[in-house]
């Protein structure tokens, strides 16, 4: 524990040697946190107002400030009838530091609300090596009455526009809806007259829960705020006040606070960047996979290649999956899944015996002994109306229904639903030996508004987020910790930096094609870490350099083909294309991810990753369907004074060529005919 209350700043001149700390000066009331990348300053003013000054990157030289014209705070929380904001008055009740791992510090600052309404505390966090800020706010209810919580921001930032133009960025989600919804890139110079430019997150809406703005200059700030649940996300310019203005509301909040209860607000970070949006995209990952991630098994050997069955459209038996586990095995699969329908009905939760008579474990104990990993598809928000569950308790349902393959949803904040479905999990896991769980439905977040659950009925999108699936997958992890799990809401749509605590990876795409799969790829990986863009080959995509490539780039990469309808060429093949992946993922998960040019029915697609620890390069080129045989590549972001072995997978031509002439010249690949693809190697010599 170091206590901020008598610790004389020391400068930040050598901030590296001292690491993450923070600072307090009574005379001016301020509070300086910074480690070797930025400083932040906080102040009570005389008034008593708790307001931020300043945000400053000083390794390149960038300053974000408060703006006279409108002031800025962390706190931004409607309870009641009481708005706590920029504008309340409060007074120092206490302040204390707490280390962090991995090397980090966290500042409390606990303000007491001058008409004795509520007591305030903000957390602050800094990590080293990290340009980024990360906070939340405790409200802790003063009063002799239970209060009911509105409105909380967790983006609640104004900084000084110093009069220039800024450019919006975001990234949609996957959905199976008709709009279009591939993690499409969107971007806006916003509008000086205040039009907002929005981002709707969380399970089962729109967009990645991150954004990311920079000016003409390069000058650039991007944040994510932490929580599954649907929230309304802005971002503004006024010309005439000169700000650029941030808020992040959670829809439809209306939580209950009983007397000193307190209601912490979900985590939020912002943090400087530096350049073009691949630059936001890199510093968040470095900062999600530092501080926020579920940690990764070891990075050697993940993301894994794993095998599903779907390609048999949910008819397995156990006979299909030991013949589909041989030769899985055979091709160095690393991962066996058994999807949807290994279950008696969605919500019964036992195998089906007419296609397992030996049982699951035995299995699964068989997908063992053939030196993979076990896993099983579990839809934990979704039963069938016939189940013995629903005939039981047929109030445990949520008002609406997701429609997830003829279920109805639950209601995970409801907390008897909530314990059954714990005790179902650690059956799963124990009775079926397994090492992996493929977390599927419709929609993870569920809206519930009946009054004879346990929640509030004017509550559920915060209630069925965080004391719902969060409380549900953060209990089974608790009490079985070896076990991975997997995020595929919806195929996609729950893209959060709350999921990225709790599952190591997640789908992006569903199983939706070699060319979506790319589109999917390349736009989820602004936000997230290539590991959380896996990929799922379904049986209609080719076997060829084509298919292979094209989920090539990213986290676990999933096989659905029928493997025992493949003939020996085929599993060849495979076998090649796996060992290629294996060779390469710790390139592409440890590097900085390059978007060159977009995936299109009629382009050349490129994307690239540089990892600067291994000083390689890789990039996988696609043509769709142009007329062009050949693309000249220029790759980006290697070391100009090193030189590279260049070479191809699919091409036998060689090069070794200086960083900066491959990055001037380029190389020439060989696309030969529509839908034929490349994969470029850049190695240091």
């Amino acid at each position: 524990m170091r206590n901020a209350s008598i610790l004389v700043w020391i400068s930040l001149a050598c901030p590296a040697v001292f690491g993450a700390q923070t600072a307090f000066d009574p005379e001016q009331r301020t509070f300086t946190l910074g480690n070797d990348r930025i400083q932040a300053v906080f102040q009570l003013t005389p008034e008593g107002l708790f307001r931020m000054q300043s945000l400053v990157d000083y390794t390149i030289g960038d300053q974000w400030t408060a703006s006279l014209n409108q002031p800025s705070s962390p706190i931004r929380i409607v309870a009641g009838p009481d708005v706590f904001d920029v504008s309340r008055t409060f007074t120092l009740a206490d302040h204390y530091t707490q280390d962090l791992s991995p090397s980090g510090i966290r500042q409390y600052i606990v303000l007491d609300d001058v008409a004795g309404a509520a007591r305030i505390v903000v957390l602050l966090e800094l990590y080293d090596g990290q340009p980024v800020l990360r906070y939340r706010v405790w409200y802790r209810n003063q009063t002799a009455a239970p209060v009911y919580l509105t409105s909380v921001d967790m983006l609640p930032w104004t900084f000084n526009a110093y009069n220039q133009r800024y450019r919006a960025f975001r990234v949609n989600q996957w959905s199976v809806g008709s709009v279009p919804a591939n993690f499409e890139q969107l971007q806006n110079v916003l509008d000086i007259n205040g039009t907002p430019v929005a981002v709707y997150s969380g399970a089962h809406a729109s967009n990645c829960g991150w954004l990311a703005v920079r000016d003409s200059s390069l000058r650039g700030l991007f944040a994510g705020w932490e929580f599954d649940g649907r929230a309304k996300t802005t971002i503004a310019q006024s010309g005439a006040q000169n700000i650029l203005q941030f808020s992040s509301t959670i829809t439809h909040l209306n939580h209950p606070v009983q007397p000193l209860d307190y209601f912490q607000t979900p985590y939020a970070f912002i943090g400087i960047f530096h350049g073009d949006f691949d630059e936001a995209g890199f510093r968040t990952q470095q900062f999600s996979e530092a501080v926020l991630a579920k940690p990764a098994p070891d990075a050697t050997a993940f993301p894994y290649v794993a095998w599903d069955p779907w390609g048999y459209g949910g008819s397995v038996d156990e006979n299909t999956l030991r013949q589909n586990a041989d030769l899985a095995a055979s091709l160095g699969v690393e991962l066996f899944i058994i999807d949807l329908g290994w279950a008696r009905s969605i919500g019964d939760w036992y195998e089906a015996p007419s296609r397992f008579p030996s049982g699951l474990g035995a299995l699964a104990d068989y997908v063992h002994s053939r030196g993979m990993k076990f896993g099983v598809h579990w839809a934990l928000t979704e039963a069938d109306p016939n189940s013995p569950l629903i005939q039981a308790n047929p109030d445990w349902t949520s008002t609406e229904n997701d429609n997830y393959h003829d279920a109805v949803s639950l209601c995970l904040s409801n907390q008897p639903t909530q314990d059954w479905l714990v005790a179902q999990g650690l059956h799963i896991i124990d009775d079926y030996h397994v090492d992996w769980i493929l977390q599927d439905g419709e929609n993870m977040v569920k809206t519930c508004n009946k009054s004879t659950h346990t929640h509030d009925p004017n509550d559920s999108n915060y209630s069925n987020a965080v004391n719902g699936i969060n409380a549900v997958v953060s209990r089974l992890q608790t009490l079985r910790p070896n076990v991975l799990w997997e995020n595929c809401e919806d195929g996609g749509n729950m893209m959060t930096f709350n999921m990225v605590h709790s599952y190591v990876t997640s789908i992006t795409n569903d199983a939706s094609g070699a060319y979506a799969s790319r589109q999917a790829v390349y736009g989820a990986t602004f936000p997230f870490s290539p590991r959380y863009a896996e990929r799922y080959m379904p049986q209609t995509d080719p076997v060829s350099t084509y298919g292979t490539h094209s989920y090539r780039f990213g986290g676990n990469w999933v096989l659905m083909n029928q493997l025992a309808a493949l003939d020996p060429d085929q599993l060849g093949f495979l076998a090649q294309e796996i060992q290629n992946y294996k060779r390469q993922r710790s390139i592409i998960t440890g590097g900085k991810v390059f978007h060159v040019f977009a995936p299109s029915s009629s382009g050349v697609d490129v994307i690239q990753t540089f990892n600067a620890g291994l000083d390689a390069a890789l990039a996988v080129v696609t043509r769709e369907a142009t007329d062009t045989p050949e693309y000249l590549y220029k790759p980006v972001g290697l070391n100009p004074n090193s030189r590279y072995t260049v070479w191809f997978e699919a091409s036998p031509s060689v090069y070794s060529m200086p960083g900066s002439q491959l990055m001037a010249n380029g190389v020439r690949v060989i696309l030969p005919t529509p839908a034929s693809s490349e994969v470029v190697h850049m190695d240091h010599q």
